[in-house]
């Protein structure tokens, strides 16, 4: 079976968004593979798109730093932060940078590591049936126009080429890991981003 794509000629970054069914690889985004992924439960498909905030160093923009924490490669010493988090093994399927650049760390059919402890509508462990989305950013700061014209189209792929994906289960982190998680924030545009879905 192959891909879904959506058109997005005149964008300045990457290219079209598009995804091979069979590999669950985003073609379109920069490939950087995280160890810290394994298989999904037998008979469980993606159902729940979970959004994130991110930014290594806290508020700073740019750099390897998410690439390293995925990949298991941070330097300890390169910030202080970064003593806190170091051991930590996660990882997300997809980020979307403040320009709209593509990183896939985990292909969509295998289960990342990027919800914890975390419950939707009564179901445990969400890693098991979602699909993972950074995106660059802080809670106090508004995300770039870029990424949320990258999000939608990312967004649209993702609902063509997976059925078992729908458009009203898209939550925050903060969402499923309440008390214990805030992203992707107040600075998120969620009205924006289901107007721009066509969902209002």
């Amino acid at each position: 079976m192959g891909g879904a794509e959506s058109d997005n000629s005149g964008t300045g970054y990457n290219r079209v968004v598009k995804i091979d069914r069979d590999s669950g690889i985003v073609t379109s985004a920069r490939q950087v593979a995280s160890p810290n992924c394994d298989d999904r439960p037998a008979g469980v498909d993606p159902e729940l798109i979970v959004l994130h905030g991110i930014s290594l160093p806290p508020g700073e923009f740019g750099g390897d730093a998410i690439d390293r924490l995925f990949t298991n490669t941070l330097d300890r010493d390169a910030h202080p932060y970064f003593r806190e988090i170091v051991s930590l093994h996660v990882s997300s399927h997809v980020l979307v940078r403040r320009d709209g650049t593509l990183v896939q760390y985990v292909p969509i059919h295998r289960r990342a590591w990027h919800a914890g402890e975390s419950c939707w509508c009564g179901r445990r462990g969400c890693n098991d049936f979602s699909v993972g989305i950074e995106l660059e950013g802080t809670d106090e700061t508004p995300y770039a126009d870029a990424q949320y014209t990258r999000l939608v189209e990312l967004l649209r792929v993702l609902f063509a080429t997976y059925p078992s994906l729908h458009r009203r289960r898209i939550v925050g982190h903060c969402d499923i890991a309440p008390g214990r998680k805030t992203d992707p924030g107040p600075s998120f545009d969620w009205p924006r981003l289901y107007r721009d879905l066509g969902e209002r």
